[in-house]
């Protein structure tokens, strides 16, 4: 079988998912489409501002699949915040991967290791928004059915009509548990052991020395900033602020987070250039 691995590009002036309940609705939007759709999704991760699968499927279909998943998340997007241009531009890469060559293995390791490429987590199954805890894990996967739930609930769970296998279950964060589409214990005998994933985690690109202490995430530098416009300028906009105002708050947030330049791009909406050139600024002032 071919294997692509899709890779978004990042978005550097906005994030794809401001709070967990944005992460959520996403989660379940891979559900649906791997429910009503011919193709296996082997791994996944969602990043704030970036997007990894790897796919079972020819390339056309692999396109299909992220030009759906897109769709669907920015139309939720859009009814939840009112914008509609978060990912019309978004540019997606392909890569063909292999079984066999190992190309497999360290593609799946690339997209585990986001999340503590970040430093968001030290090891890929503590994040949540993706397929990380799914492999060589002994702990028995909970939830309820969605056979055992009504009409409404699946709905709302779910944000879709389309119907997805009642044997699937929902975890206790409001998310259908990756495992119940992933075929895990195939992605398992290409690893053949916990070891040798480990091996390919610790070697992969994205892999950090496993003593760096994780990162704030962008949500939470989001809704600091949110705090901090009202207790320094009594502002509920950045859009509000001038040019030193902006200074101080993006040197208040590198301060308390140790927020580099392209974080504070990412949550604040400013073009890095603009991040660059306001923490330069108004240094004596």
């Amino acid at each position: 079988m071919i294997f692509w691995l899709v890779t978004t590009d990042h978005l550097t002036d906005r994030i794809w998912f401001k709070d967990d309940e944005d992460f959520k609705a996403a989660m379940n939007i891979v559900a649906v489409l791997a429910a009503t759709m011919n193709l296996r999704i082997i791994a996944f991760i969602l990043m704030s501002n970036h997007v990894h699968f790897i796919l079972g499927c020819d390339r056309d279909l692999a396109e299909v699949f992220i030009t759906r998943f897109k769709k669907m998340y920015s139309q939720y997007y859009s009814k939840k915040y009112g914008s509609c241009e978060l990912l019309r531009d978004n540019a997606v890469d392909y890569q063909q991967i292999v079984v066999g060559d190992e190309s497999f293995e360290r593609g799946v390791a690339y997209v585990l290791m986001n999340s503590v490429a970040a430093k968001i987590c030290l090891h890929a199954s503590e994040y949540p928004w993706g397929t990380g805890a799914c492999y060589f894990n002994p702990t028995p996967v909970t939830g309820t059915r969605i056979g055992d739930m009504s009409g409404r609930t699946r709905i709302k769970i779910l944000r879709s009509r389309f119907s997805v296998p009642e044997d699937y279950t929902v975890n206790e964060q409001g998310y259908v548990n990756p495992s119940c589409y992933v075929p895990v214990k195939f992605v398992e005998s290409v690893f053949r052991a916990p070891s040798r994933m480990t091996y390919f985690l610790n070697n992969s690109s994205k892999a950090k020395r496993v003593k760096e202490a994780p990162s704030f995430k962008d949500q939470i530098i989001g809704a600091a900033i949110q705090d901090l416009l009202v207790s320094l300028f009594r502002k509920h906009s950045i859009t509000g602020l001038d040019d030193r105002q902006k200074s101080e708050l993006f040197r208040q947030v590198k301060f308390r987070f140790s927020a580099d330049p392209a974080q504070i791009a990412r949550v604040s909406g400013e073009s890095y250039e603009k991040v660059c050139e306001l923490l330069d600024s108004f240094s004596d002032s």
